[in-house]
């Protein structure tokens, strides 16, 4: 019945609802005034939108219209004797209309919607609201959404890839203990030589893939704080002189081959720094705006987006990466902002990559059709975010055991999550795991990483309990 469905994926209007006025104001009933509203897409958290800061209630609405009668398949039955909807994902709760019908939803996952939409939804266009609280955290529509007939709600709520295998990885990516490395922060000399001289400590402690923060040197326009931050790449070919020569970071990759374990690199190809080489050699791969400048994804004023639409853009990453991976011989990648980039991409240069050889490819992404062909691993940001709330008493530890059904209800068998509980990003703008959780909370969570299925991930300093802020745009040491 997937192939019946009507995808609602895509732009949405949004609009934040700080102060818990649109019920009252009955922004789910009747015509609205667009210009009160943003766009949004879905699925997608809201720091991906650049409004990680905000907090208050989110309103999603959107147009969508229903066909007429019912369909019949190839076998001559009559497909679906109902419509329904189904919203994969929802953070935390949410309340929906159709029409300015409430509905209630018969989903027995408290992380997502299904109702049945017969007698509300007519034949032609119809109009959806929903209704999403947020508050502390990122949150919004988290997967996909669709309309599409079924004869038992489990059928509406099962996700279009569950069905299908995902892409096999080799035997150590799935016993994989994942170690992410913050170069300034690691060592007194912040320097692939100081990794290197600790690299027995990791292995004691069990780890069998190193993951590097991002090594190319930095771009200095619009730089942000003393050194700028690693995301700003200005060379996808070399090395930040800061951490060593490229010689050096060879000796680290014989070193860390030389004791069984990998290494990955932090791969970030959204974007460039503004001073990179090719926003001068091949601007036409940059995205622009209705003035003809730079975009900035995100708000990120210190890098420019690429336009990966450009078959010349793909081309380069492509070769770019295979260089990595034969040339020089790293292990595999962890890929930035990996939902930010068209899927087919990743799909058409997995095969390349595969053609080199065995590789672990980690999407920031949580999006099950990543599985399929071109990654082995996606966050579970899922789970980190439960474990706030388990800390504070929002949620029972059942949830838990909901958020891994809800897995199974949308992934391809066999996906591998990666499980956490910190990394750079939560450590450096929101807290280290022990100030959010606490030591007792942190030690639960850490077991948690290492029990679900999956791989876990510890972050710089983690082990130990770190409670140091690491920023991005300076370094710190422990």
């Amino acid at each position: 019945m997937s192939s019946q469905r009507i995808s609602l994926d895509g732009q949405w209007l949004f609009r934040l609802d700080a102060h818990d006025a649109g019920v009252r104001e009955r922004w789910h009933h009747g015509p609205v005034d667009a210009t009160a509203w943003a766009t949004l897409r879905i699925p997608c958290w809201w720091e991906f939108h650049g409004r990680d800061g905000d907090e208050g209630i989110g309103w999603y609405r959107r147009e969508f219209e229903l066909p007429a009668g019912r369909t019949i398949d190839a076998t001559k039955s009559v497909v679906g004797g109902h419509f329904g909807l189904c919203l994969a994902g929802i953070d935390n709760t949410a309340t929906v209309w159709i029409n300015g019908v409430e509905l209630a939803s018969e989903s027995p996952n408290a992380y997502r919607f299904a109702a049945g939409i017969d007698g509300v939804a007519t034949p032609g266009e119809n109009t959806l609201v929903i209704r999403v609280p947020d508050h502390g955290v990122p949150g919004g529509i988290l997967r996909n959404a669709w309309i599409g007939p079924y004869d038992r709600i489990e059928d509406l709520l099962r996700g279009e890839h569950a069905a299908a295998p995902a892409r096999p990885s080799p035997d150590w990516v799935g016993g994989a203990v994942i170690y992410e490395v913050y170069l300034r922060s690691f060592s007194a000399e912040g320097t692939f030589r100081g990794l290197q001289d600790r690299l027995d400590e990791l292995q004691q402690l069990g780890v069998t893939v190193v993951w590097l923060m991002p090594i190319h040197p930095i771009g200095r326009k619009r730089r942000k704080g003393t050194l700028g931050s690693p995301y700003a790449v200005s060379d996808y070919y070399t090395v930040n002189p800061e951490l060593g020569t490229l010689d050096d970071f060879r000796t680290l990759l014989a070193a860390v081959h030389e004791r069984g374990m990998r290494l990955i690199l932090d791969l970030v190809i959204n974007h460039t720094a503004r001073d990179h080489p090719l926003a001068h050699s091949r601007s036409d791969w940059y995205a622009r705006d209705e003035k003809g400048q730079f975009v900035s994804p995100l708000g990120w004023t210190d890098v420019a987006q690429l336009d990966h639409g450009n078959t010349g853009l793909r081309r380069y990453m492509a070769e770019m990466m295979v260089h990595w991976l034969r040339d020089v011989g790293v292990d595999g990648f962890r890929c930035d902002v990996a939902g930010l980039l068209p899927l087919d991409f990743w799909t058409d240069v997995r095969r390349k990559l595969d053609a080199t050889r065995p590789l672990l490819m980690l999407a920031e992404d949580d999006q099950p059709a990543q599985h399929v062909q071109a990654f082995d691993l996606t966050y579970d940001w899922w789970t980190y975010q439960a474990l706030g709330r388990l800390r504070a008493g929002k949620l029972n530890p059942q949830s838990i055991a909901a958020i891994l059904a809800s897995e199974q209800l949308d992934f391809p068998a066999g996906s591998l999550r990666l499980r956490f509980s910190s990394n750079h990003d939560l450590n450096a703008w929101h807290a280290p795991a022990i100030e959010r959780l606490g030591p007792a909370g942190a030690q639960a969570a850490a077991v948690l990483t290492f029990a679900l299925p999956g791989v876990p991930l510890i972050y710089n300093g983690q082990e130990i309990g770190n409670r140091a802020r690491l920023p991005l745009r300076r370094p710190q040491l422990q």
